[in-house]
């Protein structure tokens, strides 16, 4: 009996380990994600709105800053003719109003890093988007990213899709109608 039930259990093991296991072919890439965001074009355009918002609401603030540059140096033409008490005053009111322009050109700053941070994080989440598709159309098991949070240590250049996603992201983006609203996916 326990011949019987060696021999079956003998057999069995034969057979399975006759079996040819499937082996599915793996298709991975990767994209330079430093490379992918310069060149695209949409990410471009929001770098140049953003530069030239920057340079709109700088120019203003620097008028200020010039004005102020003027009155600290009447102040200082003016402060032995119109005596101490005047110049104490009056170099208060410079201290505080130094201080204002300090105060909003940080503003300045935080409110539009706020505003591009916003449109940069939809950006980015409709690329991830849009390479997750290509994948799926194109038959990618994996596609890895480098350049700036990189994931891979090396990669045969031969597995680089970077220009072509590039390229369909560019068509994708050209073929979308422009607006100056924030997109959709941003309140998603």
């Amino acid at each position: 009996m326990k011949k019987a039930l060696v021999i079956i259990a003998l057999s069995i093991l034969v057979v399975s380990c006759n079996k040819a296991t499937e082996v599915k072919e793996v298709k991975t890439a990767y994209v330079d994600t430093s490379v992918l965001m310069n060149e695209y074009n949409e990410s471009k355009d929001l770098e140049a709105k953003y530069k030239a918002q920057a340079e709109e609401k700088g120019r203003q603030l620097q008028a200020e800053i010039t004005r102020f540059k003027q009155d600290a140096a009447n102040f200082q033409s003016q402060a032995q003719a119109n005596g101490q008490a005047w110049a104490q005053q009056r170099g208060a009111e410079l201290q505080k109003r130094e201080q204002q322009l300090g105060y909003a050109q940080q503003a300045l700053s935080q409110q539009l890093q706020q505003e591009i941070g916003v449109e940069r994080d939809s950006l980015i989440s409709g690329v991830k988007k849009f390479i997750k598709d290509y994948g799926k159309k194109n038959g990618y098991s994996y596609i890895y990213g480098t350049g700036d949070a990189a994931t891979i240590l090396y990669a045969e250049e031969k597995f680089d899709i970077t220009k072509d996603l590039i390229k369909a992201l560019n068509e994708k983006y050209k073929a979308t109608p422009k607006t100056d609203a924030p997109k959709e996916e941003a309140k998603k």
